[in-house]
């Protein structure tokens, strides 16, 4: 047996799956991965049981067969409407005059985290993360870890993530009878962050923008901790749409035009490449120009990116921006994605999140689109423990490994 972890990535329009071997709790190599269009879901959420199931084993057998290990359980990600998130504020009682002048400890950074826990949320939605800010010692803020410290009273202020139980359960179902255990659900957004995003723009402050196909999903991060995770309910889908209504192709053909030669942003355009546009029926296929796609493109995807601003400006006091803005998911992969947000957010502060070499099989998953897969493997690295958990090796598998190249950045929680 092995140390493993196996990342799942149910999204609407393709199921992900990536399989990273432990070598060490700083060293992880992917060792299989695996793409398959997703069924039975939609904006982000599982609306057909049968249908994703049958999508999710296709995908873990597919990575299977890649890596030459077979599959026993999986840690996935979830976003979308599902998801909701706010601040809270707890406080816990150090030291009193029995115990005066005592250090802080562990169950005293507990007891604060239970006291901002104990908001009474809606019955039908459980809690997914509860992450801490920052802390504060006697009226002393801004302390990151009050370990060993001498105080009277504690207190944190900490961002919390709940998901619909329904959501959750879904989830828990199709892994499930797909026969596979489920170890652990994660935020779409946090898991990426440990793929992408570098400390130091996590402390200076940036967005994490993923760019899916039914949702685009969004997270703040603030002085080294998130402080915004949302959601807006429209992604690439509307952008297929858009192209099928206007060239008056079904949605397949729509698709397959969007992704290869789709263009959101005309400046971004070096060389103009014809586009052929099947015929419907019949019909001879006609032909096209990226700039005329560009124009049919654009204007949604700058729409998005508003949206995007506008909550951001709605729900936090960003009032400057220090890191980058990150852009993962498909639709970053599209050709002017970079340009259209430096237009849109008004700075030249916006990359592509491309997970970083981590070894082991060709490097496939170096793309926004694997973001999710790749950051679920690399939150888990420290909690794997060998056992029947995770993967083995088949027969087939040579079990070459490659050096990884150093940790990305440190847990926020």
């Amino acid at each position: 047996m092995t140390d493993a972890i196996v990342g799942l990535d149910i999204g609407t329009s393709s199921i992900r799956v990536a399989i990273g071997e432990v070598i060490d709790e700083n060293t992880v190599e992917i060792m299989g991965l695996a793409k398959r269009p997703s069924s039975g879901v939609r904006n982000g959420s599982i609306v057909n049981i049968e249908a994703a199931i049958s999508a999710i084993k296709e995908t873990i057998e597919a990575a299977e067969q890649n890596a030459g290990y077979e599959v026993f359980s999986c840690v996935t990600a979830i976003g979308g409407s599902q998801i909701e998130s706010y601040n809270s504020h707890g406080l816990a009682a150090v030291s009193n005059k029995n115990l005066p002048n005592r250090e802080i400890n562990q169950q005293d950074k507990e007891h604060a985290l239970k006291s901002a826990q104990a908001t009474l949320i809606p019955l039908d939605r459980e809690f997914l993360h509860v992450i801490p800010r920052d802390y504060t010692v006697d009226g002393t803020s801004g302390i990151k870890d009050p370990i060993h410290m001498i105080g009277v009273r504690l207190e944190t202020d900490v961002h919390i993530v709940t998901a619909s139980k329904t959501a959750i359960q879904n989830v828990f179902s199709c892994v499930n009878r797909a026969g596979y255990e489920l170890d652990k659900v994660w935020l779409k957004t946090l898991a990426q962050v440990q793929a992408v995003a570098h400390e130091d723009e996590i402390d200076m402050g940036s967005i994490i923008i993923d760019l899916g196909a039914g949702t685009t999903d969004v997270l703040v991060l603030i002085d080294g901790a998130p402080v915004c995770s949302l959601s807006i309910p429209v992604g690439g889908n509307l952008v297929t749409n858009d192209i099928s209504i206007v060239l008056g192709v079904p949605i397949n053909a729509a698709e397959k035009i969007k992704i290869e030669s789709g263009c959101c942003f005309l400046p971004a355009l070096e060389t103009i490449r014809e586009v052929v546009i099947p015929g419907v029926g019949g019909r001879p296929p006609e032909m096209s120009s990226q700039d005329e796609l560009c124009q049919i493109i654009q204007p949604r995807m700058e729409e998005i990116f508003s949206l995007v601003r506008s909550e951001i400006v709605h729900k936090t006091d960003l009032q400057r921006l220090s890191g980058n803005i990150i852009l993962t998911g498909g639709g970053a992969q599209m050709e002017g994605v970079v340009e259209l947000a430096q237009n849109v957010f008004g700075t030249t502060a916006v990359r592509l999140g491309i997970p970083e070499s981590l070894g082991g099989i060709e490097e496939e998953y170096r793309k926004p689109e694997f973001a999710t897969v790749i950051g679920l493997i690399q939150s888990q690295k420290t909690q794997v423990k060998t056992s029947e958990k995770g993967f083995k090796k088949s027969s087939s598998s040579n079990g070459n490994k490659q050096s990884f190249i150093k940790t990305l950045l440190k847990k926020l929680f």
